[in-house]
């Protein structure tokens, strides 16, 4: 006999139904007692089942305890997964090898990546590494044994054995740059440098920023291919000239990347006659000469007037659309685009700018030529002296000071409008000016090559949002050389990272795949108090996709191994 529920419109009944065989064998069900409604058996029915366990002599099994269960606090796990399996698909393993023959202990290759990895994940202090080691699991490395000071000694040992990791980058992303042409494009930043301190060749100086300050700094020089892979960097001094770093840089590009051709492409910061010369007399190793593209910086603008005025009577006047062209000049060419749109927006706003000016002036001048002839008008008295310094230093923030002459020695309030400064600028305006000894290369692959200069400055921008390389805490020359080798890694990954999710046609960055990476999470439960299980979380579609996209296998739990 067994119970059975059997349901009649809304009602559910429960009945003792048995089952049996009918004189030809066939297995038949009779109900044998209908035990009531489910919905209204409550005592009842435990009164049926003590008589049952009392005629049979049985007892009621005790129900088992429940069981204890204790959960640890979910992990990150997917985004470190994913970058440490990046990280060991594109050879920056080998650094095993650089330090296995050191003094060190310690795993300095473990420690880096995960100062790496940290800066891509969730940037923070080399003390706030060890808070984060504490919110995720690192394959191949057992957080609980990380010291600060060890990780201090691992930037020590990378500035120890520069030249060895240098060879260990150069022999990983040489295959990823085209040995016959290499377009290398160099630019130069400024990193913010905090303290007071003074150390021995310090490279903190106080310098001009990139915001336009006077700042205690490092400079920052990064080289980087057409498509956005970095090859190089270096820090120099916070007050280094930036024309005086192109020539070493560029030297050491081609010995380390010995291709058939270099075009390097910088921007207009870095065009002076020394380097031009220095540039030309560069030698690459298969015995041709470095090419370049530099941009003709504005403050230049006037060396090239009488160059440009008949270029610009013929073609540039009357245009509608871009114009291109070239000319000579030093004994190279000198490629000229022009935007007539941009060149309108750019002379409407300077001459608004200029009407302002000279309506303040005409409204000081004429209280002054009241307050001359006794006129007392409210407000604080105004002098000539005061119009005059008021009135220059509006005409420096706007950068007119070689168009609106203030006259500064006069007595009076003075000023003109320097005519030949005005249509000079006039002239360069929506212009861009590009000079190059590539003899086979048109004016548009000109133009489009020194463009593309724009994606290293993206690289700046991810070096200083999404890497956050500055403000520089470290006091030590050689630990700020570390720290900026540390973000130049992470760079390195979230390039390839954007390569590779952009080859798969994924509308994600780097941060946004990182992000959603995360949600892959590692669990630890035990049981009872002794029996321990781990697991890591589901993955969803997307997930599985960007994984499919940067070419890295899905998660799994590996074993955790010392550092020590």
């Amino acid at each position: 006999m067994f119970i059975k529920v059997t349901t009649s419109g809304p009602r559910r009944y429960v009945q003792l139904v048995e089952a049996y065989r009918d004189d030809n064998g066939r297995p038949k069900q009779r109900t044998v007692a209908t035990l009531g409604r489910l919905d209204q058996l409550n005592t009842e029915l435990e009164s049926v089942i003590s008589g049952l366990l009392r005629v049979t002599g049985k007892t009621r099994p005790e129900m088992p305890p429940a069981p204890s269960l204790t959960f640890e606090s979910a992990r990150d796990y997917g985004d470190v997964w994913a970058l440490t399996e990046l990280w060991n698909s594109l050879g920056f393993d080998r650094l095993r090898q650089v330090f296995r023959r050191t003094r060190h202990t310690i795993d300095i290759e473990a420690l880096i990546r995960l100062m790496v990895l940290n800066r891509l994940c969730d940037p923070d202090s080399k003390l706030g590494v060890l808070r984060w080691v504490e919110t995720v699991t690192l394959p191949g490395i057992m957080a609980e044994k990380i010291e600060h000071h060890q990780l201090l000694r691992a930037m020590d040992a990378m500035v120890e054995h520069q030249e060895e990791v240098d060879q260990v980058l150069a022999s990983l992303l040489r295959p990823m740059v085209d040995q016959d042409l290499a377009v290398v494009f160099y630019d130069m930043t400024t990193i913010r440098a905090e303290g007071m301190s003074q150390q021995d060749e310090d490279v903190r100086k106080f310098g001009m920023s990139k915001e336009g300050l006077i700042a205690r700094q490092v400079m920052l020089g990064v080289v980087q291919t057409a498509d956005g892979l970095p090859l190089y960097h270096e820090v120099f001094d916070g007050n280094t000239a930036e024309v005086t770093t192109i020539k070493p840089i560029i030297e050491k590009i081609v010995r380390r990347f010995p291709v058939k051709r270099v075009i390097a492409v910088a921007d207009r910061g870095l065009l002076s006659t020394d380097n031009l010369a220095d540039l030309q007399a560069i030698t690459l190793p298969g015995g041709g000469t470095l090419e370049f593209i530099l941009a003709v910086p504005g403050r230049r603008y006037g060396d090239f007037v009488d160059l440009l005025a008949p270029f610009h009577a013929e073609q540039c006047a009357d245009a509608k659309q871009e114009v291109l062209g070239e000319t000579k000049w030093d004994k190279l060419r000198l490629i000229i685009a022009h935007d007539p749109d941009v060149a309108k927006t750019a002379g409407a706003k300077r001459d608004l700018v200029i009407e302002s000016l000279e309506q303040k002036a005409a409204q000081w001048a004429v209280k002054l030529d009241g307050q001359e002839m006794g006129k007392s008008k409210r407000g604080r008295k105004l002098s000539d002296g005061g119009a005059r310094a008021r009135f220059y230093h509006e005409v420096c923030e706007a950068h007119l000071a070689r168009i609106v002459r203030v006259d500064l020695k006069s007595e009076l309030f003075t000023y003109s409008i320097d005519e030949r400064a005005l249509t000079h600028a006039r002239l360069m305006d929506g212009k861009l000016l590009l000079v190059t000894n590539a003899t086979d290369l048109t004016p548009v692959e000109v133009v489009k090559r020194y463009k593309s200069l724009a994606d290293i400055e993206r690289g700046f921008r991810v070096l200083k949002s999404e890497i956050e390389i500055g403000p520089i805490y470290h006091r030590l020359p050689e630990r700020i050389r570390a720290h900026a080798a540390i973000c130049f890694m992470a760079l390195i990954l979230h390039r390839i990272m954007r390569t590779r999710l952009r080859a798969s046609d994924t509308a994600l960055s780097p941060e946004r795949a990182l992000a959603k990476l995360r949600r892959i999470q590692h669990h630890r439960v035990t049981l009872n108090g002794t029996e321990s299980a781990t697991g890591i979380s589901k993955l969803d579609k997307e997930q599985t996709d960007i994984l499919t996209a940067l070419t890295i296998k899905k998660p799994t739990l590996e074993t955790q191994l010392t550092l020590l």
